[in-house]
Protein backbone atom coordinates (compact mmCIF):
# COMPACT_ATOMS: atom_id res chain seq x y z
CA UNK A 1 0.00 0.00 0.00
CA UNK A 2 2.85 2.29 0.67
CA UNK A 3 4.49 1.73 -2.30
CA UNK A 4 2.06 2.54 -4.26
CA UNK A 5 1.13 5.73 -3.19
CA UNK A 6 4.78 6.69 -3.38
CA UNK A 7 4.80 5.36 -6.67
CA UNK A 8 1.48 7.47 -7.82
CA UNK A 9 3.00 10.60 -5.68
CA UNK A 10 6.45 10.29 -7.70
CA UNK A 11 4.39 9.70 -10.96
CA UNK A 12 2.35 13.13 -10.78
CA UNK A 13 5.58 14.88 -9.24
CA UNK A 14 7.15 14.01 -12.44
CA UNK A 15 4.20 14.44 -14.88
CA UNK A 16 3.88 17.97 -13.59
CA UNK A 17 7.49 18.62 -13.02
CA UNK A 18 8.30 17.80 -17.07
CA UNK A 19 5.81 20.88 -17.87
CA UNK A 20 6.89 23.33 -15.29
CA UNK A 21 10.62 22.89 -15.79
CA UNK A 22 10.34 23.02 -19.50
CA UNK A 23 8.34 26.36 -18.66
CA UNK A 24 11.19 27.48 -16.52
CA UNK A 25 13.67 26.89 -18.64
CA UNK A 26 12.31 29.71 -21.24
CA UNK A 27 9.93 32.15 -18.71
CA UNK A 28 11.50 35.77 -19.10
CA UNK A 29 13.70 36.48 -16.20
CA UNK A 30 13.77 33.59 -14.65
CA UNK A 31 14.17 31.35 -17.48
CA UNK A 32 17.26 33.99 -18.87
CA UNK A 33 20.95 33.02 -18.99
CA UNK A 34 22.08 35.13 -16.21
CA UNK A 35 20.51 33.07 -13.62
CA UNK A 36 22.23 29.90 -13.06
CA UNK A 37 20.70 26.42 -14.08
CA UNK A 38 20.86 25.47 -10.38
CA UNK A 39 18.60 28.10 -9.38
CA UNK A 40 16.17 27.43 -11.95
CA UNK A 41 15.74 23.53 -11.07
CA UNK A 42 15.13 24.46 -7.34
CA UNK A 43 12.55 26.95 -8.03
CA UNK A 44 10.76 24.87 -10.50
CA UNK A 45 10.83 21.81 -8.61
CA UNK A 46 9.95 23.91 -5.52
CA UNK A 47 6.60 25.25 -7.66
CA UNK A 48 5.90 21.81 -8.52
CA UNK A 49 6.51 19.94 -4.89
CA UNK A 50 3.80 23.03 -4.03
CA UNK A 51 0.99 22.24 -6.58
CA UNK A 52 1.59 18.48 -6.98
CA UNK A 53 -1.35 17.50 -3.94
CA UNK A 54 -3.46 20.60 -5.95
CA UNK A 55 -3.24 18.39 -9.28
CA UNK A 56 -2.36 15.13 -8.45
CA UNK A 57 -6.06 14.12 -8.42
CA UNK A 58 -6.82 15.41 -12.03
CA UNK A 59 -4.22 13.16 -13.58
CA UNK A 60 -4.27 10.14 -15.37
CA UNK A 61 -3.26 6.67 -14.11
CA UNK A 62 0.54 5.60 -14.63
CA UNK A 63 0.78 4.18 -18.14
CA UNK A 64 1.81 0.46 -17.97
CA UNK A 65 3.65 0.70 -20.65
CA UNK A 66 7.22 2.35 -20.73
CA UNK A 67 6.77 3.89 -23.94
CA UNK A 68 3.21 5.18 -23.35
CA UNK A 69 5.10 6.93 -19.98
CA UNK A 70 8.01 8.37 -22.25
CA UNK A 71 5.19 9.85 -24.77
CA UNK A 72 3.42 11.20 -21.85
CA UNK A 73 6.20 13.04 -20.84
CA UNK A 74 7.17 14.11 -23.94
CA UNK A 75 3.84 15.69 -24.58
CA UNK A 76 4.24 17.86 -21.36
CA UNK A 77 7.62 19.07 -22.05
CA UNK A 78 6.16 20.46 -25.10
CA UNK A 79 3.45 21.90 -23.93
CA UNK A 80 5.69 23.70 -21.20
CA UNK A 81 8.28 24.82 -24.26
CA UNK A 82 5.31 26.18 -25.90
CA UNK A 83 3.89 28.03 -23.32
CA UNK A 84 7.61 29.37 -22.31
CA UNK A 85 8.32 30.46 -25.96
CA UNK A 86 4.75 32.15 -25.72
CA UNK A 87 5.77 34.62 -23.00
CA UNK A 88 9.51 34.99 -23.85
CA UNK A 89 8.41 36.05 -27.52
CA UNK A 90 6.54 38.90 -26.66
CA UNK A 91 10.18 40.29 -24.69
CA UNK A 92 11.61 40.51 -28.53
CA UNK A 93 9.25 43.28 -28.96
CA UNK A 94 10.81 45.46 -26.76
CA UNK A 95 14.05 44.44 -28.78
CA UNK A 96 12.34 45.17 -31.93
CA UNK A 97 11.70 48.51 -31.16
CA UNK A 98 14.82 49.43 -29.35
CA UNK A 99 16.15 48.58 -32.63
CA UNK A 100 14.54 50.68 -34.68
CA UNK A 101 15.13 53.53 -32.59
CA UNK A 102 18.72 52.61 -32.42
CA UNK A 103 18.81 53.16 -36.42
CA UNK A 104 17.03 56.74 -36.22
CA UNK A 105 18.92 57.78 -33.96
CA UNK A 106 22.25 56.58 -35.68
CA UNK A 107 23.39 54.43 -32.87
CA UNK A 108 22.42 51.37 -34.42
CA UNK A 109 26.44 50.12 -34.76
CA UNK A 110 27.00 50.96 -31.04
CA UNK A 111 26.00 47.21 -29.94
CA UNK A 112 26.29 45.74 -26.08
CA UNK A 113 25.32 42.09 -24.71
CA UNK A 114 21.86 41.88 -24.26
CA UNK A 115 21.55 39.74 -21.17
CA UNK A 116 17.19 39.30 -21.90
CA UNK A 117 17.79 38.36 -25.27
CA UNK A 118 21.30 36.57 -24.75
CA UNK A 119 22.97 38.20 -28.03
CA UNK A 120 24.45 40.77 -29.11
CA UNK A 121 21.97 44.41 -29.56
CA UNK A 122 22.03 48.02 -29.95
CA UNK A 123 22.20 49.98 -26.46
CA UNK A 124 18.53 51.36 -26.73
CA UNK A 125 17.56 47.50 -27.31
CA UNK A 126 19.72 46.25 -24.38
CA UNK A 127 17.83 49.29 -22.09
CA UNK A 128 14.22 48.76 -23.33
CA UNK A 129 14.62 44.68 -22.57
CA UNK A 130 16.42 45.42 -19.23
CA UNK A 131 14.02 47.95 -18.11
CA UNK A 132 10.77 45.98 -19.60
CA UNK A 133 12.31 43.04 -17.41
CA UNK A 134 12.87 44.74 -14.19
CA UNK A 135 9.48 46.13 -14.52
CA UNK A 136 7.44 42.92 -15.40
CA UNK A 137 8.75 41.64 -12.00
CA UNK A 138 8.33 44.90 -10.36
CA UNK A 139 4.99 44.90 -11.21
CA UNK A 140 4.44 41.30 -9.77
CA UNK A 141 3.96 40.22 -13.70
CA UNK A 142 5.97 37.30 -13.07
CA UNK A 143 3.61 35.90 -10.38
CA UNK A 144 0.67 36.32 -13.07
CA UNK A 145 3.01 34.02 -15.24
CA UNK A 146 3.54 31.39 -12.94
CA UNK A 147 0.10 31.53 -11.88
CA UNK A 148 -1.07 30.97 -15.86
CA UNK A 149 1.54 27.78 -15.55
CA UNK A 150 -0.47 26.51 -12.80
CA UNK A 151 -3.93 27.01 -14.88
CA UNK A 152 -2.40 25.92 -17.72
CA UNK A 153 -3.28 22.44 -16.45
CA UNK A 154 -7.24 23.19 -17.18
CA UNK A 155 -6.42 24.45 -20.65
CA UNK A 156 -4.00 21.35 -21.89
CA UNK A 157 -5.32 18.66 -19.84
CA UNK A 158 -2.52 15.79 -19.37
CA UNK A 159 -2.76 12.90 -21.34
CA UNK A 160 -4.66 14.98 -24.03
CA UNK A 161 -3.66 14.79 -27.79
CA UNK A 162 -1.14 17.78 -28.55
CA UNK A 163 -3.02 20.29 -31.31
CA UNK A 164 0.09 20.62 -33.30
CA UNK A 165 -1.85 22.59 -35.53
CA UNK A 166 -3.67 25.21 -33.10
CA UNK A 167 -0.32 25.45 -31.22
CA UNK A 168 1.81 26.28 -34.46
CA UNK A 169 -0.98 28.63 -35.20
CA UNK A 170 -0.64 30.57 -31.94
CA UNK A 171 3.54 30.75 -32.15
CA UNK A 172 2.78 32.72 -35.38
CA UNK A 173 0.40 35.03 -34.63
CA UNK A 174 2.67 35.71 -31.55
CA UNK A 175 5.52 36.46 -33.67
CA UNK A 176 3.50 38.72 -35.77
CA UNK A 177 2.13 40.41 -32.89
CA UNK A 178 5.51 40.96 -31.20
CA UNK A 179 7.05 42.67 -33.98
CA UNK A 180 4.05 44.57 -34.89
CA UNK A 181 4.21 45.91 -31.41
CA UNK A 182 7.65 46.45 -31.31
CA UNK A 183 6.65 48.92 -34.78
CA UNK A 184 4.14 50.55 -32.64
CA UNK A 185 6.51 51.19 -29.84
CA UNK A 186 9.01 52.76 -32.78
CA UNK A 187 6.60 54.93 -34.80
CA UNK A 188 6.66 58.14 -32.78
CA UNK A 189 10.56 57.86 -32.80
CA UNK A 190 9.72 57.02 -36.88
CA UNK A 191 7.45 60.01 -37.73
CA UNK A 192 10.24 62.49 -35.84
CA UNK A 193 13.31 60.58 -37.51
CA UNK A 194 10.67 61.20 -41.15
CA UNK A 195 10.28 65.14 -40.55
CA UNK A 196 14.33 65.15 -39.08
CA UNK A 197 15.17 63.60 -42.76
CA UNK A 198 12.58 65.72 -44.45
CA UNK A 199 14.46 69.15 -42.83
CA UNK A 200 17.86 67.65 -43.33
CA UNK A 201 16.20 67.86 -46.95
CA UNK A 202 15.54 70.74 -47.76
CA UNK A 203 17.87 72.55 -45.83
CA UNK A 204 20.58 70.61 -47.82
CA UNK A 205 18.52 72.40 -51.04
CA UNK A 206 18.97 75.61 -49.23
CA UNK A 207 22.13 75.61 -48.44
CA UNK A 208 24.28 73.39 -50.56
CA UNK A 209 27.68 74.41 -48.69
CA UNK A 210 26.06 73.15 -45.54
CA UNK A 211 27.97 69.53 -44.51
CA UNK A 212 24.52 68.33 -42.99
CA UNK A 213 25.95 65.23 -41.69
CA UNK A 214 28.54 66.49 -39.35
CA UNK A 215 25.66 69.04 -38.23
CA UNK A 216 23.10 66.80 -38.22
CA UNK A 217 24.28 63.45 -36.58
CA UNK A 218 24.92 64.94 -33.05
CA UNK A 219 21.26 66.67 -33.02
CA UNK A 220 19.97 63.64 -34.61
CA UNK A 221 21.59 61.31 -31.44
CA UNK A 222 20.36 64.12 -28.60
CA UNK A 223 16.83 64.90 -30.18
CA UNK A 224 15.85 60.78 -30.29
CA UNK A 225 16.98 60.14 -26.83
CA UNK A 226 15.25 63.20 -25.42
CA UNK A 227 12.45 62.38 -27.46
CA UNK A 228 12.56 58.49 -25.69
CA UNK A 229 13.80 59.79 -22.33
CA UNK A 230 10.04 62.00 -22.41
CA UNK A 231 7.90 58.77 -23.45
CA UNK A 232 9.35 56.15 -22.20
CA UNK A 233 6.86 56.18 -19.41
CA UNK A 234 4.02 55.73 -22.17
CA UNK A 235 6.16 53.23 -24.21
CA UNK A 236 6.88 50.61 -21.10
CA UNK A 237 3.16 51.04 -19.75
CA UNK A 238 1.85 49.93 -23.14
CA UNK A 239 3.53 47.11 -23.32
CA UNK A 240 3.34 45.75 -20.04
CA UNK A 241 -0.46 45.83 -20.71
CA UNK A 242 0.28 44.01 -23.76
CA UNK A 243 2.05 41.31 -21.71
CA UNK A 244 -0.69 41.31 -19.49
CA UNK A 245 -2.98 40.10 -21.74
CA UNK A 246 -0.72 37.75 -23.70
CA UNK A 247 -0.50 35.99 -20.34
CA UNK A 248 -3.83 36.31 -19.54
CA UNK A 249 -5.02 33.66 -22.29
CA UNK A 250 -3.58 30.90 -20.45
CA UNK A 251 -5.94 31.69 -17.06
CA UNK A 252 -9.30 29.99 -16.15
CA UNK A 253 -12.28 32.52 -17.54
Amino acid sequence: MLSDIIQLNLFAFFVLFARIGAVFMLMPGIGSGYVPINIRLVIALALTFIITPLLKEGLPIMPVSQIDLMLLLLSEVIIGIFIGIVARVLIGALQTAGTLVALFASLANAMIRDPIAEQQSSLISTFLSTLGMVLIIVTDLHHLMIRGVVESYSLFQVGQPLLFGDFSDVLARRVADSFKLGVQLASPFMLAAVVYYIGLGILGRLMPVLPVFIVAMPLQIVGQIGFLAITLSALMMYFLMRFEESIIVFLEP
